[in-house]
């Protein structure tokens, strides 16, 4: 069997071109992560920040004759030290973007995430870039002028295999979710307008092709999908593939690793080779836990002059314990240093205090005190909001979510408050996304239906059945509402939407479908976001642009000491006698598990516990 460096010899010498090597290298869903810390828990995080990630690029590009390094979206907001840059900048640039001008960014995609905090606040922090950010599907309302570029070729001079230079001309495209316009409707209606990802790139491959481009890249923040699941537009990154022009990808998103076993048994994806449609592509996890490599070979038409691509190699490096420790990654802890104080400084600001632990180990059970801090949050905030209009005098109820709750995120991504004092910094990790407070009008019939969708995250319960999963794995757990200020019977055993919600009460008595009530909740889902149809048809009696998380801090300033609040839980299981559900949650959830009645079954993971939970 011939060698690999034969069989590129042998297309060379019936093609009759020079040879060019060129290195991708690529990061994505960084989310301002830019050391191996974690603010809002202050902890470390050994393996992630972009930090880690510095010495990697270097050593990558110095083992490489000619190499470009991308970023795939979503690198600006998640963590509370690059939000707050967001929102109260230093004087110079962002520290996530002076971190990535000074390893040399070619070129980034925005994420759904950049716009979350409004488009002047997004414009202000790429203020300095020395790359341009780009987003093909997204294109400005007629009058105003966006600060990013749907498409762009990047001329590069490169060198063959034998050391002669040549100018290569290499096509970039990024796209994002289209539903950015849903999840940050309040920030971008009316000002922008979004496409689909697929019918985008039909559109302008074409032209990126005829204006010269040898190499095109796609820069997708979206995901892969799953194997059986339908393809959605968060998951465009296999369709794209099949685009006739696009030559590499680089996916997102998802927070996913590719390759990587996650995709085995998907049509057109091979998970160890890292090829979608036989395109080279890779996914580098998040938060900068991996480097995405793809190796490209570059062959000349000596015909026509142009270069393609003969052939691609993908793969992803996680960081391992020697990265962050060379020059790289040290000239990054000198430019993010004085944000870092900053930040330091004000997370550790004291807030109020706990009367017993808050966490999300158990979120997804009745009675859990951080969630229904929040919902009391929401709730407090809206009805000092309403008094002297016209819904003064209706019952506030407020719906709410878990965010941390494991998944992707690992047995570390769990919101964790001992009881005691509460600084900054927890109420950034009970709630850690920057939406803003609603209210709508509600009737009795659209909250049985908010219920009944929330409740989709729980599969269907065999009555007499022992130890069945409780939790539905493709539905996220930020899906999963509870709505304080009712009690109601969750029955495991029946379909979603089929009467699943029972026994539904405000202050005792049965909710009739025809009643009012306002009902406090965020943004994202004021807009429909996560499925919630009934959030988008009811009226809205209260917007603005007043963080959760500004008011979360500002109630419990309000109240001094937070009470117990698992004593009354609000919702519970319908018994199912003779059954049993388990839940997994981190060792760490314990001494919690056996305080709420679970029964520990087993490690069923690298620091993963299963419990049991009796109905």
């Amino acid at each position: 069997m011939p060698s690999e460096a034969q069989g590129w010899q042998k297309v060379t010498e019936t093609i009759g071109g020079r040879q060019i090597r060129l290195r991708l290298l690529a990061t994505t869903d960084l989310h301002g992560h830019l050391l191996a810390h974690d603010h809002a828990a202050d902890r470390p995080t050994p393996g992630l920040g972009l930090v880690g990630i510095a010495d990697q690029v270097a050593e990558a590009r110095r083992t490489a004759a000619n190499s470009l390094l991308f970023d795939n979206g979503d690198f600006l907001l998640g963590d509370p030290l690059s939000d707050l840059m967001v929102r109260h900048p230093l004087p110079h640039a962002h520290p996530v973007v002076e971190a990535m001008n000074a390893l040399g960014y070619d070129a980034a995609a925005l994420g759904n995430h950049e716009f979350n905090f409004g488009l002047p606040a997004l414009a202000r922090a790429l203020t300095g870039a020395r790359f341009p950010v780009l987003a093909a599907n997204l294109s400005a309302r007629k009058g105003r002028r966006p600060f990013w570029q749907r498409h762009l070729i990047l001329e590069r001079w490169m060198t063959d295999i034998e050391g002669n230079p040549h100018m290569i001309r290499v096509g970039v495209l990024g796209f994002l979710p289209p539903q950015v316009l849903v999840w940050d409707k309040a920030h971008l209606l009316g000002r922008v307008e979004s496409f689909g990802i697929v019918e985008t790139a039909r559109r302008l491959v074409p032209r990126l092709r005829a204006a010269g481009a040898d190499l095109l890249i796609a820069l997708c923040h979206s995901g892969i999908g799953t194997a059986g699941g339908d393809l959605q537009q968060q998951d465009s990154a296999r369709e794209l593939a099949g685009v006739d022009g696009v030559d590499v990808l680089v996916a997102g998103h998802s927070h996913q690793v590719f390759p990587g076993p996650d995709f085995a048994g998907m049509a057109g994806v091979d998970p160890v080779g890292g090829r979608l449609h036989g395109k080279p592509a890779v996914m580098p996890g998040r938060y900068g836990s991996h480097l995405g490599q793809i190796d490209l070979k570059l062959t000349e038409d000596r015909a026509s002059g142009r270069w393609r691509v003969l052939r691609g190699r993908s793969r992803v490096t996680p960081q391992s314990h020697h990265h962050g420790r060379g020059r790289a990654a040290a000239q990054i802890r000198a430019l993010v240093a004085a944000a870092v104080e900053q930040t330091t400084e004000k997370l550790r600001q004291p807030v109020g205090r706990t009367q017993e632990p808050l966490s999300s180990h158990f979120a997804l059970l009745p009675g859990n005190a951080a969630l229904r801090l929040v919902g009391q949050a929401q709730g407090w905030h809206v009805r000092q909001a309403l008094r002297a209009t016209r819904w003064a005098d209706l019952p506030v109820l407020s719906a709410n979510a878990p965010f941390k709750h494991g998944g992707r995120g690992g047995a570390d991504h769990y919101t964790v408050i001992p009881a005691g004092n509460i600084a900054l910094r927890h109420v950034a990790d009970l709630y850690p996304y920057p939406n803003t407070i609603r209210a709508l009008l509600v009737t009795g019939g659209q909250i049985q239906r908010w219920l009944e969708h929330s409740s989709s995250v729980f599969r269907v319960i065999r009555p007499g059945v022992a130890d069945q999963p409780l939790l539905t794995p493709d539905i996220p757990f930020s899906s999963f509402d509870v709505i304080e200020g009712l009690s109601y019977a969750v029955d495991p055993a029946k379909q979603p939407g089929m009467g699943r919600i029972g026994d539904l009460r405000h202050a005792g008595r049965p909710v009739q479908l025809k009643d009012q009530f306002v009902l406090a909740t965020n943004s994202y889902r004021a807009d429909g976001g996560g499925g919630f149809a009934m959030a988008v048809e009811a009226p809205l009696v209260l917007g603005g642009e007043v963080l959760i998380s500004d008011i979360l801090r500002d109630y419990i300033a309000a109240i001094g000491v937070v009470p117990p609040l698992t004593r009354e839980p609000g919702w519970r299981f319908a018994p199912l006698p003779g059954t049993s559900v388990t839940y997994d949650a981190p060792v760490g959830a314990r001494a919690t598990a056996t305080e709420i009645g679970l029964e520990e079954v087993g490690e069923v993971g690298a620091g993963i516990l299963r419990f049991r939970l009796r109905l």
